[in-house]
């Protein structure tokens, strides 16, 4: 072992040390090792930061992006929305939950497409009372399973498929991990379905909503003349919002107010109070397609921009210029170009419109501005902000335009027309172009913190190979598998990767373990292409914690889980994958040649 080589694999065992301590956040571990090896000269400083501008943090942050947006259309929601009433048993709704996730996560990033699908199992659960524990960890779970069968699907295959390039002078393309990725999706999902009763009753975390303990706001919509509701009845509105959000008023020519029953017969152009809590409100809005009254005669043109307007929750104080007053009298539009979107009044029922609605101390009410003067123009108004929960009341839906713009990118890249990074690519810039997502939101939904992770071990990764690191430690796997079958030293490399991702995280796993698993491969005479798709599905299959992929650390919370109920589910699934995907790997991509 040579000194540099030494020194490399210093910096990576403290590398590792540092992740299962776990009190330096994984970000500035990767910087840390990065630095360590420029200090120590095993990375050349003209090559230390090549690696954020690699092609795998573009199509990293894209995919997130485009997830994002497909996520915010709500589009996979009112599909499952119809199914609704079809899932009258717990075996039913995880089977439908699990294989939606698991079928989305092949076309958007799996983290993406959890987070669109968990509010979706939470009316589930609400609405036949079975515990939400039942779904969310067979759901993570299950968007694990989907990322694996294509490219973009989770971010072990986007680097192994760059590392395959470096080493092989080829990637691999969008759907080469489909026959392994879907042999065994397919058979940890049947699994899913039928053991998730191995997991034990839970009560889920309290969510930030739940925290606030606000009671039903109160906001102003009309009905479009073009609306499929003009001659349906009220109780057919509000079976749009599955029971969660009520008229309680509906005003018609002009001023004429009556307080309907569910038979009540809806009219184009009325005006309708509806009462519930946010996010039911702002489902039902784009169900519905109704129009916010004071959104569309609020302040669009805002200075700043569009991509600046956003919402907030705030309390009406005592000493507020807003009490006793409504918001045409202190001219909240025209005055502080803010539009009242939705009130909370606690023990009342609000009937009024919104214009004409005299403030009261310790009302909660959502406000649509510039989010950056909104800070001083709430000290002005003397309100005092609440922590954020991701309103999306007042904002209008894209239902058809991300899932379009998706299609349309997988389809060029299945195609072969233009490489993946550059078809993800557009689409994230198409879609922020033609507002699914405002800049501030782009941002937002980005993961800074893995594409830093990505960027700075990069580097890294190259240092091991450069110094001949992973050639050594393939040597030394060489000859511990040399006494097993050409299967047993696949099912070696993908166990492994599989054991390491708790403890390094899926990313950093595979650019430490993809080298060296080619050089095994190759020391042994057999075909690295087997040995590098072992390293994605183990990098991409962590069952065993809530720590080792963000899917899992999701649904923690909310599910109510510990530590030790990943074990439960994830070890019998985690021996399913193994058992499965060594001998589809062997069949599809053959040891030898």
């Amino acid at each position: 072992m040579t000194l540099d080589q030494a020194v490399a694999f210093a910096i990576v065992i403290g590398m590792m040390a540092l992740f299962v301590w776990g009190r330096i956040r994984y970000d500035l571990v990767a910087l840390l090792a990065l630095l360590a090896c420029i200090v120590t000269g095993i990375v050349e400083p003209e090559k230390a930061f090549t690696g954020f501008s690699d092609d795998i943090v573009i199509i990293i942050a894209s995919a997130l992006l485009v997830s994002a947006a497909v996520a915010r259309s709500g589009a996979v929601e009112a599909a499952l929305h119809r199914l609704g009433p079809y899932l009258r048993t717990e075996r039913s709704q995880i089977m439908v939950l699990v294989m939606a996730v698991t079928a989305l996560s092949a076309f958007v990033k799996n983290i993406g497409a959890l987070a669109m699908l968990i509010p979706v199992a939470f009316q589930i659960a609400r609405r036949n009372q079975t515990p939400v524990s039942y779904f969310l960890m067979p759901m993570a779970f299950g968007s694990l399973l989907g990322g694996i069968t294509t490219l973009v699907g989770t971010s072990p295959n986007i680097i192994v498929s760059r590392m395959r390039e470096d080493l092989l002078g080829a990637p691999f393309r969008m759907f080469d991990f489909l026959p392994v990725g879907t042999g065994i999706a397919v058979v940890g999902v049947i699994f899913l379905v039928l053991g998730y009763r191995l997991l034990p009753l839970r009560k889920g975390g309290a969510s930030m909503d739940a925290a606030f303990n606000i009671e039903n706001y109160m906001t102003e919509a009309r009905l479009p003349a073009d609306s499929s509701l003009v001659g349906k009845t009220v109780a057919d509105l509000e079976a749009l919002s599955e029971g969660e959000v009520d008229v309680t008023t509906i005003i018609r020519e002009r001023f004429r107010r009556y307080t309907p029953s569910d038979h009540w017969t809806l009219n184009a152009d009325d005006v309708l109070i509806l009462e519930g809590e946010p996010a039911a409100l702002e489902r039902l809005v784009a169900r519905a397609r109704l129009k916010l009254v004071e959104a569309s005669n609020g302040t669009a043109n805002a200075k700043g921009g569009s991509d600046e307007i956003g919402v907030v929750e705030a309390v009406v104080t005592a000493d507020s210029p807003l009490v006793d007053r409504s918001p045409a009298q202190v001219r909240l539009a025209e005055r502080y170009e803010l539009t009242l979107l939705a009130v909370s009044r606690s023990g009342a029922r609000v009937t009024h419109r919104l214009r004409s609605l005299k403030f009261r101390p310790g009302d909660v009410i959502v406000l649509q501005g510039n989010l950056t003067d909104m800070p001083e123009t709430l000290g002005e108004l003397r309100c005092l902000p609440l922590a954020e929960r991701g309103i999306q009341l007042g904002r209008g839906r894209h239902r058809i335009l991300p899932v379009a713009v998706l299609a349309i990118s997988m389809l060029l890249v299945a195609l072969h027309i233009v490489p993946v990074v550059i078809a993800f690519f557009s689409a994230a810039v198409l879609l922020v172009l033609l507002r699914a997502l405002s800049l501030r939101e782009a941002y937002d939904v980005i993961e800074w913190p893995i594409l830093i992770l990505v960027g700075a071990l990069i580097p890294v990764s190259e240092a091991i190979r450069t110094t001949g690191g992973t050639d050594l430690i393939a040597a030394w796997l060489s000859s511990a598998a040399g006494a097993l079958p050409p299967l047993g030293a696949l099912a070696l490399i993908l166990v492994a990767a599989m054991a390491i991702t708790p403890f390094l995280n899926n990313a950093a796993t595979v650019l430490v373990v993809a080298p060296i698993a080619a050089s095994m491969a190759t020391n042994l005479g057999f075909n690295p292409d087997p040995f590098l798709m072992a390293v994605a599905i183990g990098a991409g299959c962590d069952f065993l914690t809530p720590i080792g992929h963000q899917c899992n650390t999701l649904v923690m919370g909310p599910g109510g889980y510990r530590f030790e109920d990943y074990w439960r589910l994830g070890l019998p699934l985690s021996i399913l994958v193994v058992l499965v995907g060594v001998p589809l790997i062997a069949l599809i991509w053959p040891l030898s040649g």
